[in-house]
């Protein structure tokens, strides 16, 4: 008998082990992602061909300690190679792991490979070809701290490779892993199954395959094992014999159900392909559908519902994955009570939208994800029964966050009557008013941006996951938004140019109305949207001043301040900004708004430089500088506190006898220096009690807000 390891995933070990021993291995071991067992070569063979989890069965040659490459060489020279394979074989060598020299897979497998090499060479024999596209036979090395396993594939390629897949759907799931999933599910092949977001169709044909007895193997051309000297062609060709004839005779004796529903027509056709050249086409019903909107199948009475539902890396999806999750656990609900719900997903924040309660749950690893199965019992707990006894019932309504949902309603009923009367269609309606609700609501119109303000250390991550979550949910539920208009951004402290780098390349713009006033606005691309809305009402306290006056707006952004200026009556704007993409911006705020002509002037420059170079003055000057910036296309850093006698100094030159400087920053607890404005001989009047909008009333530090005026002789 030989030694043999069978490599899986992390998490089914022992669902492999149980596999392995059906299969007749002897002295079945686990091992970290991996079981290790016994057999002669005909069973060898027949775990090969059958296995239906292991992505590879190894034939251990040797295990040797390794600490420096030396003992690597000296590990794989001592197996005499030739033993196993001639020197027209072409082979390939496969590292993975590392230690404190064996730094680079790369590294080992070249080693590895000349050892093999120079065993034939010493040998006087031809050395054996190397073909990493190719090859007939795959040397594998397990380096794992300082023990190493060195061995022959027996299978070649990966045993996921079942040979009936050409195409795939988004993010397909390996046939191994899929295959799992199926019996970590529950089911049994007298059991009705049902994918309702079967994608490729992997589970519903791994199932079936599974019902149908077809051995996974049955399609592959080439194995590992075929290329090893000892290899006993009879004994094998007797395991296909008897495989083909239970492959040939299986979908005929299956009499359970297979489902599978996609809304991706296109997908849907791989699937039906896929399927057929399983040999199992004629086992599933495969039909167009939207798990949202998910129906009883006819045909189908109990069962599994087992699916891989989209669950995304990044929170860009959040919102749609939250109502696909959230509808979906509610069609289970109304319409599958009695069966058996196994999703498996990589976020268990978002297996919570589902409302159930798990009976059982399985971590697992998938690639280098880690995600969980959880399996629920489905009952009708929940749910209002029709009166005809007939149609589905309805589900009771449940709050979710519950004081999160009513702050926000209050709110809403207080702000969206304010914002009617003052005729604005952009405001924030939350704002962190509850400690555990850490976040930002903004709304533009009909669409919700929500900004979730970065959770102290002291917050567990998956508690803060777990509450942005959660204000998701409720926000969509309380507000009656539209999943697919709902926006979620983090919002981090931000340092230099960093707070305008591109979150995304959308490129999808709206206007907005505020006081009269057109606005472009971009809800996707940026951190920020284009508009600050705490400057609303300094906006409009400068379109009220500048009527007749020569107007300068520094720092400009999308150049608002400006549009506001030009409506109220300015004899001429200049707009000056770094950013040439938030120029071009203001330039289009102005058009929406009829404000064209060469009475406004925008001006690409450092502001800092320009300051210190432009001769031009001005009735009104307005100026939001940043609270600290160390941007690369700047000369110098620049930081509001110790800055801003500096930027004064250069307008109060700027500034026309009797013209007002609006002087904004959002630095908290920012301190004029008086001290050195007096040696200036300028005026400065605090106005920010009278800039604060009502919707960031909790907030009185959001900014602050400065007239300053020439010191009267």
């Amino acid at each position: 008998m030989n030694q043999y390891l069978a490599i899986t995933s992390r998490g089914l070990e022992n669902l492999l082990a149980e596999e392995l021993n059906q299969l007749g291995a002897q002295d079945v071991k686990v091992v970290h992602a991996g079981v290790r067992f016994k057999a002669d070569q005909e069973t060898a063979y027949r775990c090969c061909l059958w296995t239906r989890i292991s992505s590879r069965i190894i034939q251990i040659l040797s295990e040797f300690n390794v600490r420096t490459d030396l003992d690597l060489y000296l590990g794989a020279a001592a197996i005499n190679w030739p033993d196993y394979f001639t020197n027209d074989t072409r082979i390939v060598v496969d590292f993975n792991g590392t230690n404190r020299e064996i730094r680079n897979s790369q590294y080992g497998a070249m080693k590895v490979k000349d050892a093999i090499v120079d065993r034939f060479t010493k040998a006087d024999l031809r050395r054996p070809n190397i073909d990493r596209e190719r090859p007939d036979l795959r040397i594998h090395t397990r380096l794992s701290g300082e023990k190493a396993i060195l061995g022959l594939d027996m299978a070649g390629s990966g045993l996921h490779q079942r040979g009936y897949r050409s195409e795939s759907g988004r993010a397909p799931l390996r046939e191994t892993h899929a295959a799992a999933l199926v019996i970590k599910s529950g089911w049994t092949p007298e059991t009705a199954l049902l994918d309702p977001m079967c994608g490729s169709g992997t589970l519903l044909i791994e199932a079936a395959m599974i019902a149908a007895e077809i051995a996974p193997g049955l399609k592959r051309k080439r194995w590992g094992f075929e290329s090893i000297k000892d290899f006993d062609n009879e004994a094998w060709q007797t395991l296909l014999a008897e495989a083909k004839v239970k492959a040939r005779r299986g979908p005929a004796k299956v009499t359970t159900s297979f489902f599978g529903r996609e809304m991706d027509r296109r997908v849907l056709a791989i699937a039906r392909d896929n399927a057929g050249r399983a040999g199992v086409s004629s086992l599933i019903d495969f039909e167009y559908g939207d798990a949202a909107q998910l129906t009883r199948p006819d045909g189908y009475e109990t069962g599994i519902v087992l699916c891989n539902p989209p669950y995304g890396e990044r929170l860009g999806t959040t919102p749609e994955l939250i109502s696909l999750y959230t509808e979906f656990g509610n069609r289970l609900k109304l319409a599958f009570a009695g069966s058996t719900a196994a999703i498996y997903s990589g976020s268990n924040e978002l297996l919570s939208c589902m409302r159930m309660r798990a009976d059982k749950q399985f971590k697992l690893r998938n690639g280098a994800l880690d995600c969980v199965m959880k399996n629920y019992l489905i009952t009708a707990g929940g749910v209002k029964q029709a009166e005809d006894g007939e149609t589905e019932g309805k589900l009771e309504d449940v709050q979710v966050a519950p004081d999160f949902a009513n702050r926000l309603k209050k709110n809403m009923t207080k702000l969206d009557k304010w914002a009617k009367r003052e005729g604005i269609d952009c405001y924030r309606i939350y704002d962190a008013d509850l400690p555990n609700y850490n976040a930002a609501i903004d709304r533009y119109q009909d669409y919700l941006v929500i900004q979730e303000y970065a959770a102290p250390k002291s917050v567990p991550e998956e508690t803060a996951r777990r509450r942005i979550m959660d204000i998701l949910r409720a926000t969509i539920q309380v507000t009656g938004v539209d999943n697919n208009k709902v926006i979620l951004k983090v919002r981090e402290r931000q340092k230099g140019k960093s707070q305008y780098q591109k979150l995304s390349s959308a490129e999808r713009h709206m206007s907005v109305q505020e006081y009269g006033v057109q606005l472009k606005v971009n809800l996707y691309d940026y951190l920020d949207t284009g508009l600050f809305l705490d400057h609303r009402v300094t906006r409009r306290k400068l379109g009220e001043m500048a009527q007749g006056k020569d107007f300068l707006n520094l720092f400009a952004y999308t150049g608002s301040a400006s549009v506001h200026a030009a409506v109220g009556g300015a004899k001429s704007t200049t707009t000056v900004d770094m950013s040439n993409t938030y120029l071009t911006w203001a330039q289009e705020n102005m058009e929406l708004n009829n404000q064209v002509g060469n009475q406004h002037q925008f001006i690409q420059a450092d502001c800092l430089q320009w300051l210190q170079e432009v001769d031009d003055t001005f009735d009104l000057i307005f100026i939001d500088p940043p609270t600290f910036s160390n941007s690369k296309r700047m000369k110098q850093s620049f930081d509001v506190q110790r800055d801003h006698i500096m930027l004064l100094e250069n307008l109060k030159r700027m500034l026309r006898p009797g013209g007002e400087i609006v002087f904004s920053n959002n630095k908290r607890h920012f301190k004029m220096d008086f001290e050195q404005l007096e040696k200036l001989a300028l005026n400065a009047k605090n106005i920010s009690s009278k800039t604060l909008p009502m919707d960031f009333a909790r907030n009185k530090q959001i900014h602050n807000c400065w007239v300053i005026t020439h010191k009267e002789d």
